[in-house]
């Protein structure tokens, strides 16, 4: 299977608060969309890793999405290591995605900014030809087969709604804002009142109003009603001023 866009987290629902709307989006005008998360969220402080798989499961035909797959990185401990990078790899040579949205550098949870090191570092290594993935992981369990051909992806984008960063452009999700948020509340385990979690998670009732806000400051930047913010690192290219959206005054 080869997707046009792959969406990397730390844990399952990260991506459907912070990219979901932009993989929508892709995914109404044509293109395929996949999401890989990192580990399986043994340790949240709510529902179980099987609930969350489930979860996960509704909320990526939800977002329209035609791959997900969970890695064994252990929650709480995603690390950029050697062997974490080669399990990264092994996806982008399988999906060879042209856009790899990964979190934003630097995040509250340790987890999110290791997940955007680990995934730069690991698109980089995809590219490598000498490198084999398959024999390295290879095990008595898991024997090797032949590796996928390298691979890089063309453009990383940062997902960073989260942090209080100028965005280098917005994703508008106007269309889609009410099936971005169906697709958060598939997590049914995450965001039901309940007693565990109940002083750090927001409250059922203003879930909407929270999620509603940030995409409308963010919608507000570019003149659209909602829209979720991304960062690029390397400059951007213009090659007709006339086209240039989002007027100056």
């Amino acid at each position: 299977m080869v997707v046009d866009v792959l969406a990397i987290a730390a844990h399952r629902d990260d991506v459907e608060q912070t990219c979901g709307g932009t993989l929508i989006a892709m995914a109404a005008q044509g293109y395929s969309t996949a999401i890989l998360d990192l580990t399986r969220g043994e340790l949240g402080t709510r529902g179980t890793s099987e609930e969350r798989a489930r979860e996960a499961e509704e909320a990526a035909e939800i977002l329209g999405a035609v791959w997900r797959q969970a890695l064994d990185i252990p929650d709480g401990r995603v690390e950029n290591t050697f062997e974490n990078r080669l399990k990264v790899v092994r996806v982008l040579r399988q999906l060879r995605p042209r856009v790899l949205i990964l979190p934003y550098w630097q995040a509250r949870h340790p987890d999110h900014s290791a997940a955007s090191l680990l995934g730069y570092e690991a698109s980089f290594l995809s590219g490598l030809a000498k490198l084999e993935v398959n024999r390295t992981l290879a095990s008595p369990h898991l024997p090797a087969k032949p590796d996928e051909a390298p691979h890089r992806p063309f453009k990383i984008v940062y997902a960073s709604l989260y942090h209080d960063v100028r965005p280098s452009f917005v994703v508008d999700i106007s269309e889609h804002f009410e099936t971005r948020l169906r697709a958060l509340l598939a997590y049914r385990s995450q965001y039901s009142d309940q007693d565990a979690g109940s002083g750090i998670f927001t409250p059922h009732a203003k879930i909407r109003t929270r999620i509603e806000s940030m995409a409308r400051f963010y919608g507000a930047l570019a003149g659209v009603e909602y829209a979720e913010p991304f960062v690029q690192k390397e400059v951007g290219l213009v090659e007709d001023l006339m086209k240039i959206p989002v007027a100056s005054l």
